[in-house]
């Protein structure tokens, strides 16, 4: 019996690369005829002929499937809730529309999957995008890497094709912000990398802003390590025990007369606006994980689905 591979494309007024990307996906599982194809697009409530596209490409292919959420929940509660409405034996978690991520590892990615690694993940060794954007996200990648609990290579993404065992765990941690390219490594289980180049955007531009990668950078911080609060408790203790220390230094100081006492009301401005600063900041660091937490105990529904094509009626729907 065959085995279905699963392609997950979350997409947002993407009418222009749509097509191209379908016939990518389909050209690769040509090349593959030892299993099935099953191509789920998530649609976050496209203003655009998006949905129409989509709705034409399945009624001409049962192996494509649609979900059109009532409104844009984010790209990446988007595309989770296409890996959990996946059925594959193995689920490609993320194929951008755009093609940066490049559909022609998928037939490398299914034959590592075939050979017993339940994650095949994909490295983004070089990206074919500004010298800026191109180190922050670097430095952004190192970082999250080195400070995360788990054991998260560099510079990994959502392209990643994983078993069907690691979505049921993802599924069972009922994540209100989830946060994919880690809950995979976070699952365990046997994992290898494939190194490739990142491509730069050739249709359309980019519907993930600036705003929406930073509220994402920070969540990948505050989901999957404990440094930031960590941090934030140490530095209060070196700030409280410096703040103590100087105190103590002044009142001999003045006792000894070594100091004229209104000279230091300068030292004592500067003070006041330091550790005011700092204290904000320390807030700021507690308000993410309450915020976090907040999310979490609300029991929200991850997306609200408009409607779904080609699914069959009994088929799971985690999100009625």
């Amino acid at each position: 019996m065959k085995k279905i591979i699963s392609v997950v494309t979350p997409c947002y007024n993407e009418e222009a690369s749509i097509e191209a990307c379908y016939e990518a996906i389909k050209r690769e599982f040509d090349a593959m005829p030892g299993y099935v194809r099953e191509h789920v697009f998530c649609d976050n409530c496209s203003s655009d002929a998006t949905v129409a596209i989509l709705k034409r490409i399945a009624d001409a292919d049962p192996c494509v499937k649609v979900i059109v959420n009532a409104r844009n929940f984010g790209i990446l509660k988007n595309t989770f809730n296409g890996v959990l409405a996946a059925t594959g034996d193995a689920v490609l978690l993320f194929m951008p529309v755009d093609l940066q991520d490049p559909p022609e590892l998928l037939p490398r990615f299914v034959e590592l999957w075939s050979q017993g690694n339940e994650i095949v993940y994909g490295i983004r060794a070089e990206r074919q995008e500004g010298f800026v954007m191109r180190n922050l996200r670097h430095t952004y990648y190192r970082t999250l890497s080195r400070l995360s609990y788990i054991d998260y290579p560099a510079n990994v993404g959502d392209f990643q094709l994983v078993d069907r065992r690691v979505v049921e765990v993802m599924r069972s941690t009922n994540d209100a912000q989830p946060f994919m390219r880690m809950m995979t490594f976070d699952a365990g289980f046997k994992a290898v990398g494939v190194s490739y180049v990142w491509r730069e955007r050739v249709i359309g531009k980019s519907q993930n802003p600036i705003r929406q990668l930073l509220d994402q950078g920070l969540l990948g911080l505050i989901s999957f390590s404990n440094v930031p609060i960590r941090l934030a408790l140490l530095a209060g203790v070196l700030i409280s025990a410096f703040s103590i220390c100087y105190a103590l230094w002044v009142a001999l100081a003045s006792m000894l007369g070594w100091v004229d006492a209104p000279k230091g009301i300068p030292t004592l401005i500067v003070a006041m606006f330091f550790l005011g600063g700092i204290q904000l900041f320390f807030l700021g660091v507690l308000g993410e994980y309450i915020l976090a937490i907040f999310a979490q105990v609300r029991k929200r529904p991850l997306v609200v689905e408009r409607e779904r094509v080609n699914f069959h009626a009994d088929s799971d729907s985690p999100t009625q």
